[in-house]
């Protein structure tokens, strides 16, 4: 392909509003586009237009599996108007594409899909297979990795790579993430005799004040380091003279292979238990979301196998990093902990879900040809 084809195959993708849904339209964009090159595609429709897709190259003569991964959702525009560029348009001014999902991670899914093309075509088969997996939902509880998961799409694979957005760098680690909710209960009364009720809201607040300290003493990870955490969403009450019986917030931690996703839900459950046998208050907790870490050693094979790609075919320097960011990764390696992973894509992490996302074309182009030195490298 051109290099304008390719420019095109991404600002198609950034043209499809995939925000927190509407996965089938991108996966039948990529199957139409798959198969005119060759290359037959499964897609999995789940109903409400959602959808994964799956597809392999390779003669299997070689009994390895390696993966290639990226959703195929994006997060919302909240306020389109604050862009200088459209939103979904997929514009193109000097080296750079604009749109939703630019960054995070249309071009690493386009890079990914166009990688297994030019391989066929250049008659460059991998001895084993590479299968490629775009899911739906990364960003809003991942149903669609959970969903392969579930079909056993990640059982066989040897190695995979994550096409988030990373600016050429190698991620071979990155932390959890769990979200959770937090209700607590109180008494309602009129607010001209707030002692005859309980307010929820101050038992909110009680809970605040242990969650300062409540990571203080988690052992650091050796590549994740401390445990991060933050309250993020509060809400309680409804009418200004009227003491609340109940009131919520949400939270953020992300959990560390040191001290992992079981260890922090164990914390909170004990700092809830201080709280309702200490206080008159009495608090509930829900794990909506709960992504576990990864970490394959820096020196693994195929972190190096990624990471001598990566300097090859980069315009940048790249090196070896780590992010609190979690990915799909987490859902595929429930039953493989062992399973190498590396993270690598296109431009900047902090540019996902940003106004005015974009990538460059001169990174989107170098990691194209990057995924496709990894495939022979692996099968060298």
């Amino acid at each position: 392909m051109e290099a304008s084809e390719k420019v095109k195959v991404l600002q198609d993708l950034i043209k499809i509003h995939s925000v927190n849904g509407n996965e089938v339209e991108v996966a039948h964009y990529l199957q139409k586009l798959l198969a005119a090159h060759g290359i037959e595609p499964k897609v999995d429709e789940f109903g409400d237009r959602r959808a994964n897709l799956t597809a392999e190259i390779g003669t299997g003569e070689d009994s390895r599996v390696l993966g290639f991964t990226g959703h195929q959702d994006t997060v919302a525009v909240p306020n389109p108007d604050r862009w200088q560029y459209p939103p979904f348009s997929g514009e193109v001014v000097g080296d750079r594409i604009y749109g939703r999902g630019a960054a995070d991670m249309k071009s690493g899914l386009a890079a990914q899909a166009l990688a297994l093309i030019e391989l066929k075509e250049a008659n460059q088969l991998p001895t084993g297979k590479v299968r490629f997996i775009a899911t739906a939902g990364e960003e809003l509880g991942t149903p669609g990795a959970y969903r392969l998961e579930k079909q056993g799409t990640a059982t066989d694979l040897d190695a995979l790579v994550v096409g988030e957005p990373t600016g050429g760098n190698i991620i071979y680690a990155h932390s959890g993430s769990m979200n959770y909710r937090i209700t607590s209960f109180g008494k309602s009364c009129h607010s001209s005799h707030p002692e005859q009720g309980i307010n929820a809201i101050e038992g909110l607040l009680k809970f605040v004040e242990e969650e300062k300290h409540l990571f203080d003493d988690a052992k650091d990870d050796p590549y994740l380091g401390k445990v991060q955490h933050s309250i993020t969403v509060i809400n309680g009450g409804d009418q200004v003279n009227t003491i609340p019986d109940s009131a919520t917030l949400h939270g953020n931690v992300r959990p560390t292979a040191a001290f992992n996703n079981e260890k922090v839900i164990d914390r909170l459950q004990d700092a809830l238990e201080y709280i309702n046998h200490t206080t008159p208050f009495q608090l509930e907790l829900k794990i909506i979301q709960d992504f576990y870490p990864i970490a394959t050693a820096p020196d693994n094979h195929f972190v190096q196998v990624a990471l001598e790609a990566a300097q090859r075919n980069y315009p940048n320097d790249v090196k070896l990093d780590i992010i609190n960011g979690a990915t799909d990764a987490s859902v595929f390696t429930l039953h493989r902990p062992d399973l190498p992973v590396v993270v690598l894509g296109c431009d900047s992490w902090n540019v996902a879900h940003q106004t005015d996302e974009f990538t460059t074309i001169s990174s989107y182009l170098a990691t194209i040809k990057a995924y496709k030195q990894i495939v022979r490298d692996f099968f060298a």
